[in-house]
């Protein structure tokens, strides 16, 4: 599932990167390229923009009303039945990092030594693997921000 959110949902956009969801977004984005985009690409629309959804011709789209991003992010995942997977002890089970959460590119494994000069040295000495986007050079490792995330999800869907 694909998606193209318009430049009023940058930190939904950047949930739905860290969950691994194709997700674009462009913060200066004019409406007539964005719809391009999303008819292009078979993207679905999230948008806050009530005159953007009456477009005629528009395809698959998704209205949202609330301004906080985390019940945006409860209503995309609900809608479109994007339930993350529970570990045998009803946890959310969240892989790796796939996508940027900047750029949307996909994140290449990288050797350990690579990333040592770009990390904090107790994230280099406590984690075994990293990833880089290709594209912006960002670094991602597994850390506390996992941990986190899962309980911020948990929380979100109700799963405590």
């Amino acid at each position: 599932m694909k998606f193209i959110a318009d430049s009023m949902l940058g930190r939904l956009a950047k949930w739905l990167r860290l969950l691994g969801f194709d997700t674009l977004y462009y913060p200066h984005i004019e409406d007539s390229l964005l719809l391009r985009i999303a008819r292009e690409q078979h993207r679905i629309i999230l948008t806050r923009d009530t005159r953007l959804v009456k477009v005629r011709g528009i395809r698959e789209h998704m209205l949202l009303e609330d301004n906080d991003p985390f019940n945006q992010l409860h209503k995309v995942i609900t809608s479109y039945d994007l339930l993350p997977q529970l570990t045998e002890k009803g946890k959310i089970f969240l892989p790796p990092s796939v996508r940027c959460s900047l750029c949307n590119e996909l994140l290449k494994e990288i050797p350990r030594e690579k990333a040592k000069q770009h990390v904090p040295e107790y994230v280099y000495t406590s984690c075994s693997s990293f990833t880089q986007c290709v594209t912006c050079g960002k670094y991602y490792w597994t850390g506390s921000h996992q941990h986190n995330l899962r309980n911020k999800l948990s929380e979100l869907l109700k799963l405590t």
